[in-house]
Protein backbone atom coordinates (compact mmCIF):
# COMPACT_ATOMS: atom_id res chain seq x y z
CA UNK A 1 0.00 0.00 0.00
CA UNK A 2 1.33 3.05 -0.81
CA UNK A 3 2.32 5.60 1.87
CA UNK A 4 -0.64 8.66 1.92
CA UNK A 5 1.29 12.23 2.17
CA UNK A 6 -0.80 14.91 4.01
CA UNK A 7 -0.79 18.16 1.88
CA UNK A 8 -0.08 20.41 5.05
CA UNK A 9 2.90 17.96 5.45
CA UNK A 10 4.30 18.14 2.30
CA UNK A 11 4.15 21.81 2.24
CA UNK A 12 6.24 22.35 5.21
CA UNK A 13 8.62 19.89 3.29
CA UNK A 14 8.35 22.58 0.53
CA UNK A 15 9.06 25.57 3.06
CA UNK A 16 12.00 23.35 4.32
CA UNK A 17 13.50 23.00 0.69
CA UNK A 18 12.78 27.17 0.43
CA UNK A 19 14.94 27.74 3.19
CA UNK A 20 17.84 26.07 2.09
CA UNK A 21 18.32 27.96 -1.40
CA UNK A 22 19.78 31.20 -0.95
CA UNK A 23 19.91 34.42 -3.23
CA UNK A 24 23.97 34.46 -4.24
CA UNK A 25 24.15 38.12 -3.63
CA UNK A 26 22.54 37.89 -0.27
CA UNK A 27 23.26 36.25 2.48
CA UNK A 28 19.21 34.70 3.48
CA UNK A 29 17.36 32.05 1.97
CA UNK A 30 14.57 32.94 -0.60
CA UNK A 31 11.89 31.96 1.34
CA UNK A 32 12.81 34.43 4.46
CA UNK A 33 13.93 37.20 1.68
CA UNK A 34 10.58 37.55 0.86
CA UNK A 35 10.81 36.04 -2.41
CA UNK A 36 8.23 33.21 -2.17
CA UNK A 37 4.92 34.58 -2.84
CA UNK A 38 2.53 31.16 -2.31
CA UNK A 39 3.28 27.62 -2.72
CA UNK A 40 0.43 25.44 -3.84
CA UNK A 41 -0.18 21.41 -3.46
CA UNK A 42 -2.90 20.08 -5.04
CA UNK A 43 -4.25 16.71 -4.33
CA UNK A 44 -1.91 15.36 -6.96
CA UNK A 45 0.81 16.52 -5.42
CA UNK A 46 1.68 19.10 -8.27
CA UNK A 47 3.08 21.31 -6.51
CA UNK A 48 3.34 25.58 -7.97
CA UNK A 49 5.26 28.45 -6.35
CA UNK A 50 4.69 31.55 -7.37
CA UNK A 51 7.27 33.89 -6.36
CA UNK A 52 9.69 37.28 -7.22
CA UNK A 53 12.93 38.28 -7.62
CA UNK A 54 14.83 41.01 -6.52
CA UNK A 55 14.66 43.01 -9.53
CA UNK A 56 13.95 41.85 -13.15
CA UNK A 57 17.43 42.33 -13.83
CA UNK A 58 18.47 39.94 -11.18
CA UNK A 59 21.48 37.83 -12.92
CA UNK A 60 19.82 34.73 -11.54
CA UNK A 61 16.63 35.60 -12.69
CA UNK A 62 17.01 32.16 -15.44
CA UNK A 63 19.12 29.65 -13.02
CA UNK A 64 17.01 30.58 -9.64
CA UNK A 65 13.56 29.72 -10.95
CA UNK A 66 15.22 26.19 -12.07
CA UNK A 67 17.07 26.08 -9.08
CA UNK A 68 14.02 25.86 -7.13
CA UNK A 69 11.93 23.67 -9.47
CA UNK A 70 14.69 21.28 -9.38
CA UNK A 71 14.96 20.88 -5.73
CA UNK A 72 11.23 21.08 -4.94
CA UNK A 73 10.71 17.55 -7.52
CA UNK A 74 13.44 15.80 -5.69
CA UNK A 75 11.12 16.18 -2.68
CA UNK A 76 9.90 12.79 -1.88
CA UNK A 77 6.09 12.76 -2.54
CA UNK A 78 5.76 15.51 -5.38
CA UNK A 79 4.86 14.28 -8.34
CA UNK A 80 5.72 17.45 -10.32
CA UNK A 81 6.84 21.19 -9.39
CA UNK A 82 6.09 24.51 -11.54
CA UNK A 83 7.92 27.81 -10.87
CA UNK A 84 5.96 31.10 -12.19
CA UNK A 85 7.77 34.45 -11.82
CA UNK A 86 5.98 37.76 -11.25
CA UNK A 87 6.56 41.18 -10.74
CA UNK A 88 3.15 42.39 -9.26
CA UNK A 89 3.79 43.15 -6.51
CA UNK A 90 7.55 43.93 -7.15
CA UNK A 91 9.49 42.66 -4.20
CA UNK A 92 10.71 45.62 -1.63
CA UNK A 93 12.44 44.97 1.71
CA UNK A 94 9.16 45.35 3.72
CA UNK A 95 8.42 41.53 2.25
CA UNK A 96 11.66 40.14 4.01
CA UNK A 97 11.03 38.58 7.25
CA UNK A 98 12.41 39.89 10.66
CA UNK A 99 15.21 36.99 10.67
CA UNK A 100 16.12 38.12 7.21
CA UNK A 101 16.15 41.81 8.15
CA UNK A 102 17.97 40.58 11.46
CA UNK A 103 20.84 38.84 9.34
CA UNK A 104 21.58 41.86 7.26
CA UNK A 105 21.52 44.52 10.02
CA UNK A 106 18.44 46.05 8.91
CA UNK A 107 17.11 45.69 12.26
Amino acid sequence: MEQQIDTAQLGEEIVKVLKGIYDPEIPVDIYELGLVYDVMVNTDHEVKILMTLTSPNCPVAESLPAEVEEKIKNIDGVKDAEVEITFDPPWTRDLMSEEAKLELGML
